[in-house]
């Protein structure tokens, strides 16, 4: 009766998170879009919701299998609960802000506060790769997208100010956003609801594929409700304020970044076993820096920068902090009573 009281909770708080993970992420596939001012956020939320359920549905059990088993052996009802607690406050403070920050770094850094405490220690070598993976993927955005922009302008020079192929690329440019999205729920879906895989497991005697999809379906919910009641927050922030985007620059950095994190999610599953985490929103920062780069200096706002910046390297140890310190005050009233 205790588990599946706690279960209930665990999977309302997880709803929460995936409802942080549209609010503060739809701005990850529609940032360019939308700045690029081709289609209203409005309209590009509801084409997130859609194809970020699909892309959850598709392949999201590839990056929940590492949030549930990788970092730590197995995760009991209380840390679930603590993990997505302290995800949840974090997520929601800096949507509040309007700060776009990386639900993968906050779920990351509340189990590893949750491992901390539990276990001591925790998985050193899926641990390793993840963080290998933050590196890699945001370079792998700025090179790619400056690869890719140049590539563009060089092709399409004698166009580019024609009206029907800026038409054209606009078309593509929502394509893009469409094969972001998709990339966003199966990379991040797993950020909401991989926690709850183990105890949900034992609670419904569900085998771990149907667990996996009950899960998704939920996390895919939440993640649309998100993106549709405040998903605006945070794209305006990234759409309008680090740098003026333009269609053709828009389209290499939206395909960069769907790309990006579309390998990262599908090569290691296919050779590990697991997908790996990134954070979509610094690979699409890094996108859209890329492109920047490539069409020269000083269009980057910095002071908007910086404050992106300053929030994403303190997450981790925020979040693992807050998630220790829940953990332990939860673990001790439950001892009292």
């Amino acid at each position: 009766m205790e588990n599946q009281i706690l279960l209930i909770i665990g999977l309302v708080l997880s709803f929460f998170i995936a409802w942080n993970l549209g609010a503060n992420d739809a701005a990850t596939p529609c940032d360019t879009a939308v700045g690029a001012r081709v289609i209203t956020p409005k309209k590009a939320i509801l084409l997130f919701a859609f194809f970020s359920a699909i892309g959850a549905l598709s392949q999201g059990h590839m990056n929940i299998t590492t949030i549930s088993k990788g970092i730590v052996p197995v995760i009991d009802p209380y840390g679930a609960i603590t993990i997505t607690l302290a995800a949840g406050l974090w997520s929601t403070f800096c949507t509040w802000k309007g700060l776009e920050i990386s639900m993968t770094y906050t779920i990351v850094g509340s189990v590893i506060g949750y491992a901390m405490i539990v276990y001591g220690s925790f998985e050193v070598e899926v641990l390793s790769r993840i963080l290998i993976s933050w590196v890699v993927s945001p370079l792998s955005g700025i090179v790619l997208a400056y690869a890719l922009y140049k590539l563009l302008r060089k092709i399409f020079e004698n166009v580019l100010e024609d009206k029907r192929f800026n038409k054209i690329i606009s078309y593509a440019l929502i394509g893009a956003l469409c094969f972001s999205a998709y990339s966003f729920g199966a990379n991040d879906v797993g950020n909401a609801t991989g926690v709850y895989v183990a105890v949900t497991n034992e609670v419904l005697g569900l085998p771990d594929s149907s667990t996996m999809l009950l899960l998704t379906v939920l996390g895919s919910i939440g993640i649309a409700v998100g993106g549709l009641t405040w998903g605006r927050k945070v794209i305006e922030t990234v759409a309008f304020k680090i740098v003026r985007i333009d269609v053709l620059s828009g389209l290499a950095a939206e395909t960069t970044n769907a790309l990006v994190v579309y390998l990262f999610t599908t090569i290691p599953y296919i050779y590990l076993g697991y997908g790996l985490p990134v954070s979509t929103s610094i690979v699409g920062i890094g996108a859209i820096v890329g492109t920047a780069f490539a069409r020269g200096q000083g269009l980057v706002d910095k002071m908007t920068m910086v404050r992106l910046l300053v929030t994403w390297l303190i997450t981790l140890p925020v979040t693992a902090t807050i998630s220790a310190t829940l953990y332990m005050i939860f673990t001790n009233v439950v001892k009292l009573l």
